[in-house]
Parts: C-alpha cells; structure tokens; sequence
C-alpha cells in the first residue's frame, strides 16, 4: 500500500531543495539572456529572406468542419496568390487552416512560428519545412509577427488571439510600429467587443480617440479581407515595420 503522508512529505522536501534562492534567480536570469539572443537571431535571420506575409491568428482549437477553418484556408489561398505569404503561429485549427491554404491550395509561401508548450500546440503539417520556426519566449515570437507582418488578419479566438491583436493596435497607435491593416474576420463574433469598446472605452471613459477605430476592419469574407490590403499596399511600401 503506497503511504500517501510519506509521498507527500518527500514531495514538500524535494520543492524546498528546489527553491532558489534570490541570488540563484538572478543569476539564472543573467544566462538567459543568451538563449534569448539566440532565438531573435535566428528568428531575424530566417524571417528577413522570406519576404512580404500576412500573419493570419485565431484559435487553435478550431476544427475543420468550422467555417472559420473553411475561410481561414481561402484567405491562405488568396493572400498567395496575391504575391503575400502566409504566417501563422505554427499549430492547428486556424493556424493550420491558413498554412493549408498558402502551402496545398496556393501553393505559395508558408511560414510558422510556433511556440513550445504543455498543451495545445505542435507544428501542423502544412508549414513549409524550412519555414518552421520554433520558440522557447513568447515575447520574441510576437516581436516576429509585428515586424515582419504586412497585415493581421484575426479569426475568432482565445486570449492568446486576443493578446496579439491588441499589442499590434497600441503598437501602431503609439508609434512603434508603422501602420498595416489590422482585419478582423466575422462580424458576429466581434461586433459585441467592438461595441463594448466603443461604448465604455470611447464614449464614456474617454481611454480611446475616435480615430484609433480606425486602424481596424471588421469583414466577413476572405475577399474583403485580401482586397482592403491590396488596395492599402497601393501606395505604402512594402517593409519591415520596424
């Protein structure tokens, strides 16, 4: 019979020989800072040869028999065939959608940035082989997006989709990155957010100014969303944003 006291006794004994002490920590920190340079290499030096993409977002839990999956792989296809590769954050559901779109249907550039976790996320199968690139940091993988991305395209999603969209917008409405087109994809699941936005951010907390709207497009077909960044690159150039 296992002895659950004695389990948990040992399991305490070994945390407290774990712990560090504040020295330790910032010790260990110091170090990291190689691995860190490691990656932001190796993420600008493969990045920068790709050329210009659209980084499509959404939520890796999407399946294919969801219609954002279905429209996530058309806006792939016609971003490629637009001259525009695609960069997703390398995993399934959306991410795979649009890697399926840019790689199988328009057979063009398909590049992931994945990041290692417990959960959730692992390369899909239609990231060109040598466009898989794979983060420890979640701060250099977003650094990835927000220089080397032309437009953002965000499907629905969780906090991670959430996160990305909403450092590209203060981002660009403080200036550290130059403007690029930031298009939401469905209106229904994004006109109750937007409304709470305009409500209480805009109209009675004043947080926000009317023009920071915008720097967003809300549409419902991956036509609209590759012809609003067409028609923007008319006249902007295409480069790294920062």
């Amino acid at each position: 019979m296992i002895d659950l006291n004695n389990d948990i006794i040992e399991t305490i004994e070994k945390i407290e020989k774990e712990k560090k002490t504040w020295t330790e920590i910032k010790s260990n920190d110091s170090w990291s800072i190689f691995k860190i340079m490691g990656e932001l290499v190796t993420g600008f030096e493969n990045m920068a040869k790709i050329g210009p993409c659209v980084s499509v977002f959404g939520s890796a839990r999407t399946k294919e028999d969801n219609k954002y999956y279905q429209l996530a792989a058309e806006t792939g296809k016609l971003l490629t065939n637009c001259g525009f590769g695609v960069i997703t954050g390398g995993g399934p559901g959306i991410m795979e959608a649009a890697n399926k779109g840019a790689s199988e249907l328009g057979r063009g550039k398909s590049v992931g940035c994945n990041i290692k976790l417990e959960f959730e996320q692992h390369a899909n199968m239609y990231i060109d082989h040598d466009k898989v690139i794979t983060f420890d940091y979640f701060f250099v993988r977003k650094l990835m997006f927000m220089k080397y991305s032309q437009g953002f395209i965000v499907f629905p999603g969780g906090f991670g989709t959430f996160d990305e969209l909403f450092e590209a917008i203060t981002l660009i409405q403080t200036h550290k990155s130059k403007r690029f087109p930031i298009i939401l994809m469905g209106t229904e699941y994004w006109e109750g957010l937007f409304k709470w936005i305009k409500e209480f951010m805009f109209e009675k907390e004043h947080n926000i100014a009317e023009k920071d709207f915008e720097l967003i497009n809300i549409v419902d077909s991956p036509e609209e969303a590759v012809k609003i960044i067409e028609d923007y690159y008319l006249t902007a150039k295409l480069n790294p944003n920062f």
